[in-house]
């Protein structure tokens, strides 16, 4: 089975930029093989990965809702709609790039819920992992994917906040609904990211002990991933040398990767 690293916290703290990093470390070393999944129904890791999309679970989902309804429908007679769903997402849905495979969530586009999306990147993940040697999964922001149980399981949990209180709370919360849900991940480790000159002032650091928190590293704020962001160019490619790609490299190595 492979090793899952699910990344969570709340949203705008830098945790796809930290996946994406996470995922091109591992590629780097040739730790492979690796699937990247973007489990958020915003998805946008495949930017931060510079790869271009076509098909997610959410639109698959909707084409064979669509393909049940016409009069000369595309499932093949004899074939199970979960059949024909199986084989698109294995065809279509996959991202293939030379050191990773990329599964993306996405979104239907009809209203309600994503629990029919929820439940089929699950039932996906759980087929795939025994494929790859490490599967990075960046969540979407908030509980839901803890909350629903749509990983299999966590190896590594980590929990990426903005260097606020506020987001130290909110990892907070995270890491006690793990605890409560007896998801047991073999480790539970926090990474502080955009902190000025890469130094936490002493309020964050009485809020980490507050919570009871394992900081495991910390990321400086880097004009660079900005600058990066606002060109559209992918974060995850950043130089080697830069601050932030140093920091994810340490924290990493620190996780025994």
């Amino acid at each position: 089975m492979g090793h899952i690293i699910a990344v969570a916290g709340k949203g705008g703290t830098g945790k796809t930029t930290t996946c994406g990093l996470m995922i091109d470390y591992l590629c780097s070393l040739n730790k492979g093989p690796v699937l990247a999944v973007d489990a958020d129904a915003n998805s946008n890791l495949n930017e931060v990965l510079g790869v271009e999309v076509n098909e997610t679970l959410g639109t698959i989902r909707e084409e064979v809702a669509r393909a049940e309804l016409q009069v000369q429908s595309p499932i093949p007679p004899g074939m199970s709609k979960q059949d024909y769903m199986n084989m698109k997402i294995m065809d279509d849905g996959i991202v293939e790039e030379d050191d990773y495979d990329l599964l993306v969530m996405g979104r239907g586009q009809g209203t309600g819920c994503y629990c029919f999306v929820n439940d089929l990147l699950r039932n996906q993940i759980s087929k795939m992992i025994k494929n790859y040697a490490y599967v990075v999964v960046d969540n979407e922001a908030g509980l839901e994917h803890i909350s629903r149980g749509t990983l299999p399981h966590m190896d590594t949990l980590l929990l990426v906040s903005d260097c606020s209180r506020r987001g130290i709370q909110a990892v907070g919360r995270v890491a006690k609904m793990v605890e409560e849900l007896k998801l047991r991940p073999q480790s539970v480790k926090l990474i502080v990211n955009r902190a000025p000159g890469g130094v936490l002032n002493e309020g964050i650091k009485e809020e980490i002990e507050l919570q009871g928190l394992d900081l495991i590293g910390v990321i400086p704020q880097d004009e660079t991933i900005y600058d990066y962001d606002c060109a559209g160019k992918p974060t995850s490619k950043v130089p080697a040398d830069n601050q932030v790609r140093t920091a994810v490299r340490s924290i990493m190595q620190q996780l025994g990767f």
